[in-house]
């Protein structure tokens, strides 16, 4: 593969290192968009790991960029809320009259409860009723790809093969199924012209949109006896069954964007990496049992999500920095990720690496990501049905990556099967 971010990253490194920090926003979803936020993180993990963001589209913000420091807030819910009313768990506030709860936006006790209610969906023995359903589906979207022909492995591998599960998991009409991907990306999306939503009026229409289609099937499942789909056991749990309309579409839209961003982006991530690390694509044809371990290190070097945030709740410190009550603390994954301190040679993309489950990607602490292990069922079967398929797949130009500092992901991956 033709690398041409070679040149842009050098003029990064350069831009990242000439600024003073006070003026560093690494939030920028500039940076990510173009793939030139690395350095930055590079030079705050070593000058400043716990850094004031003092001007930014996001208002003020402290950046966490350690991986150590992380664990500490993360697994701190005491002292660093979650709560929506406190603007949530990204870095853009929602306005205060859309801010709406989630159980990923919550603190316990409700988060436990909530949680608990769809958290069997992903349980041992669902995940081996659903591993020959997602096996059957892979191979057959494998299997109707063109060969010889430029085309957007985006498009027709990651978004189908996600989309098909996110359809099950919510037992939803399976012809509409790139409805929940739109909304998925609407959900997550910053309005600006010419973006998939103008401006925040329009996202909101396309939510309460969502909100409707979903409140339709609560209404025909409520009154049926209780089913394995989210939608039912919402339904049917004293812990979910009452939810304001808000937190309805709150926790719809958590369980899509989780279902959905993590495993999509990790599913285009891990052909990219491939195709930059050859080597390790040698050693994965050589050695197809090695593909347990690449899943986990897929997950880190791509960091599905770049970031989490939090809200201090009272005063306090990170790393022997005073951080007052009220705060917004931003966790970045993507920085934690590629920590020399902790992490051997990070940069390196590694198949057989030591210890691939050393990474941020799903969270720590009460908030770790529930759908974690379906995430790395998808990727180790759609990697195993690839190596019985296709010897090579050759990314032939620089993916368009997403503009967001939140979602670390990909719109296009134009990619070649080689017969």
């Amino acid at each position: 593969m033709a690398d041409g971010a070679s040149g842009l990253g050098d003029q990064a490194r350069a831009e990242a290192y000439a600024l003073p920090l006070e003026d560093l926003n690494p939030g920028d979803p500039e940076l990510f968009r173009t793939d030139t936020h690395w350095p930055y993180f590079e030079r705050l993990r070593a000058e400043a790991p716990v850094h004031w963001c003092k001007e930014s589209e996001f208002g003020s913000y402290w950046s966490v960029t350690r991986y150590n420091d992380i664990m500490s807030v993360d697994t701190n819910h005491q002292v660093f809320s979650s709560g929506a009313a406190l603007g949530g768990i990204t870095i853009r506030d929602a306005r205060p009259d859309l801010r709406r709860p989630s159980f990923i936006a919550m603190d316990p006790p409700k988060h436990d409860v909530q949680r608990k209610t769809v958290s069997p969906i992903v349980a041992p023995a669902n995940l081996a009723v659903m591993e020959p359903i997602i096996r059957e589906r892979a191979g057959r979207i494998l299997d109707e790809l063109p060969v010889g022909e430029v085309f957007n492995w985006v498009d027709r591998v990651s978004i189908e093969l996600t989309t098909q599960m996110l359809a099950t998991l919510f037992d939803f009409p399976f012809e509409e199924r790139r409805r929940l991907t739109h909304w998925s990306d609407v959900a997550t999306c910053l309005p600006m012209p010419g973006a998939l939503c103008e401006t925040e009026d329009a996202r909101q229409a396309e939510l309460m949109e969502c909100l409707a289609v979903f409140t339709d099937l609560w209404n025909q499942r409520v009154n049926k006896p209780p089913a394995g789909d989210l939608v039912s056991m919402m339904a049917h749990s004293d812990a979910t069954r009452d939810m304001t309309p808000d937190e309805y579409l709150g926790n719809i839209i958590l369980l899509i964007v989780g279902g959905n961003d993590t495993t999509r982006n990790s599913i285009s991530g891990g052909l990219y990496a491939l195709n930059k690390f050859p080597a390790e694509y040698d050693k994965l044809r050589a050695n197809p049992g090695l593909i347990p371990n690449m899943v986990p290190e897929i997950i880190r070097w791509q960091t599905p999500l770049a970031h989490m945030r939090r809200t201090a709740l009272v005063d306090t410190e990170i790393a022997g920095q005073p951080i007052a009550k009220g705060d917004k603390v931003v966790m970045w994954y993507v920085s934690g990720n590629r920590d020399e301190a902790v992490i051997e040679n990070p940069e390196a993309f590694r198949i057989d690496r030591e210890r691939p489950r050393q990474h941020l990607s799903f969270g720590f602490g009460i908030h770790r990501c529930v759908g974690n292990r379906l995430a790395e069922l998808q990727l180790k079967i759609v990697w195993e049905e690839i190596l019985k398929r296709f010897r090579h797949i050759e990314v032939v130009a620089e993916p368009k990556r997403v503009r967001s500092s939140f979602v670390k992901g990909y719109e296009e991956l134009p990619v070649v099967i080689h017969a």
